[in-house]
């Protein structure tokens, strides 16, 4: 996803692309930067399962591939990759989805061992992005580095998004979409988390994706939806609304939908279909550094 934007919108705005080869853009005290690189190779992936402790990791992992907001006055930096998606889906270890042929799908990587379906195959994450407090280290006298822990939480509020906002004709200053990673279960459906941004003059907003289809039985949504409007606040005010929904293809064909996955290849077109599990949100609350 790429945007054209002038160089007078920029100034207008009092925003500059990022220098140094580097994607993105900085405004109003917000350094936002976004990178797009090739699939782990098989070495990175071998230390990436060690880590995990899981034998199992997407088709396609974009491992270097992420999402980057930080927010200079305070130090806050949101960002999204790979690793901690798939932490989290490790961490919340799901049943895997019952399907017959399931069991036979992941023989393409590990043909000569006997597969057993005990594991979320799906790749299913918790995950709605990470936050710290990045701070100038400072040294002890033995020259030691010393580091500062994370003093952010996010608190639930009865606030919502200002859709109105991102609904009016602002110029997009910068827009990008980076793709964590996607496993297309052998043809059998798709499993895929994305994370897209936009910057306007007035704000920033971002929509981190996880989709779901499991082709004839499942489909599942995790949005996580964030929006910040620029203020003169040292610490910014950032929503967090999370939404998770899912339904199976039974459920539609018993409300008249039909059930062809060509019919669901979008889920920005079918989301209304799919009933509401888990929707809260939350406002980023600094602490303050220890």
């Amino acid at each position: 996803m790429e945007v054209e934007v002038g160089y007078k919108d920029l100034k207008v705005a009092g925003a500059e692309l990022l220098d140094d080869g580097r994607h993105g853009i900085r405004i109003r005290g917000w350094e936002i930067e976004s990178r797009k690189l090739s699939i782990l190779k098989s070495s990175p992936v071998e230390q990436w399962e060690q880590k995990l402790g899981t034998s199992h990791l997407p088709e396609m992992v974009f491992g270097d591939s992420c999402l980057e907001l930080k927010h200079m006055n305070s130090s806050i930096k949101i960002h999204f990759n790979a690793f901690d998606a798939l932490a989290g889906w490790k961490q919340e270890a799901l049943p895997p989805v019952e399907v017959p042929a399931a069991a036979q799908w992941k023989f393409r990587s590990k043909p000569f061992q006997q597969v057993i379906l005990d594991y979320d195959y799906t790749f299913t994450t918790p995950y709605h992005g990470s936050e710290t407090i990045e701070v100038e280290a400072k040294k002890k006298e033995s020259g030691e580095l010393l580091e500062q822990s994370c003093n952010l939480c996010w608190e639930d509020c009865k606030e919502q998004i200002d859709v109105v906002s991102l609904a009016s004709k602002e110029p997009i200053l910068f827009c990008d979409e980076v793709v964590l990673y996607e496993d297309e279960l052998a043809d059998n459906g798709v499993s895929l988390l994305t994370v897209k941004v936009r910057v306007m003059p007035s704000s920033w907003f971002l929509l981190l994706r996880f989709w779901l289809r499991v082709d004839g039985v499942l489909m599942r949504l995790r949005d996580t939806r964030m929006h910040c409007i620029f203020g003169e606040s040292e610490s910014p005010i950032i929503l967090r609304e999370s939404c998770w929904r899912e339904t199976t293809f039974q459920a539609l064909s018993a409300k008249g939908y039909p059930v062809d996955s060509a019919s669901y290849s979008d889920p920005s077109t079918i989301i209304q279909r799919l009933a509401v599990i888990m929707n809260r949100t939350q406002k980023l609350k600094v602490l303050g550094n220890q």
